[in-house]
């Protein structure tokens, strides 16, 4: 709408400098209109390029706020799934609560028991007690271990912002974090001799990784379904076994992660994430992926049941 105005008011400049130039005017007058002319022409000129690049700058803003609003709804979806995780475990501990002071209001209640039935009830009480704890516990342990998920997640997407996303993907999955990359980032076709570019993606990883040494690495390789056959590789679990170990032996050997926290596997081609009927399917299943895990002696010590304990 602005510019239409620009336009306008010029056409009526030019319309009134065609009717000056006709009529009696001086030479001197004439040159001076003229000049007066070019120059508000020229500022014109300025005023609409402006106008145009804050009308570019304006639209970017609002692609960048909405890609932000995309990026919070995500995470407001994530906050209430937990809220609603730590509303059921508050409400199965308030109906514990609840059965505990209706059982001693019976006990109270009761004029005659033996002694073998009060012992019975006070370890029913007990039991239920340690299941509380045992609860309160675990709630406080799930909190600690998204804390950490959520943290190392962030901490890898920041060390490596500069990859490209079709080559390396981080998520959380089944409450560990999977660190996946394309084997065309880390490996020649049907090799398992890792690149130097691999390297550095690799070193980033382990920055990473050395930084959380309460966590296990599990390095697991994965193919297409594409036969392999040579005088390296008998077939594809042999090459997603190699593939992994490779990974395995960088990260101890280069950049000094713990060889203990480490374990290698091959998964051939039986875990796919996409199908095997394209190439782009057969790409996306050709990776290593890098598995984040809580130590497991620390991970059974949370499960033990206090149920058990007498």
């Amino acid at each position: 709408m602005r510019l239409a105005q620009y336009q306008n008011r010029k056409l009526l400049f030019f319309a009134a400098l065609a009717i000056l130039a006709t009529s009696c005017v001086s030479k001197k007058d004439f040159l001076s209109m003229e000049a007066q002319r070019n120059s508000v022409q020229e500022q014109l000129e300025r005023t609409i390029a402006l106008l145009q690049d804050c009308n570019e700058k304006s639209s970017g803003l609002t692609n960048q706020l909405e890609q932000s609003r995309v990026r919070i709804g995500a995470k407001d979806a994530q906050l209430i799934e937990k809220d609603a995780q730590i509303k059921r475990l508050s409400d199965e501990l308030e109906f514990q609560k609840v059965n505990n002071t209706q059982l001693l209001e019976r006990l109270s209640d009761l004029s005659v028991i033996s002694k073998t039935g009060a012992e019975s009830i006070k370890r029913s009480l007990e039991s239920i007690d340690r299941q509380n704890t045992y609860i309160r516990d675990l709630n406080t342990s799930i909190q600690r271990k998204d804390s950490v998920n959520l943290a190392l997640v962030s901490n890898l997407k920041r060390s490596l912002a500069n990859i490209n996303d079709e080559d390396i993907e981080i998520e959380v999955k089944k409450g560990v974090v999977y660190v996946s990359i394309s084997d065309k980032l880390l490996f020649q076709s049907g090799s398992s001799t890792i690149n130097a570019r691999a390297k550095e993606v690799l070193g980033k990883v382990a920055s990473v990784v050395n930084d959380h040494r309460e966590l296990d690495i599990l390095v697991e390789g994965h193919t297409d379904n594409v036969p392999i056959s040579n005088a390296c590789m008998k077939d594809n679990w042999d090459l997603s076994v190699k593939r992994a170990t490779e990974v395995v032996r960088v990260l101890q050997q280069d950049f000094k992660v713990a060889p203990a926290r480490m374990t290698a596997g091959g998964r051939s081609e039986y875990i796919p994430k996409a199908s095997n009927n394209s190439a782009t399917g057969k790409s996306a299943n050709r990776r290593t992926e890098i598995i984040l895990t809580p130590k497991l002696d620390e991970f059974f010590k949370l499960l033990e049941s206090p149920v058990s304990e007498k």
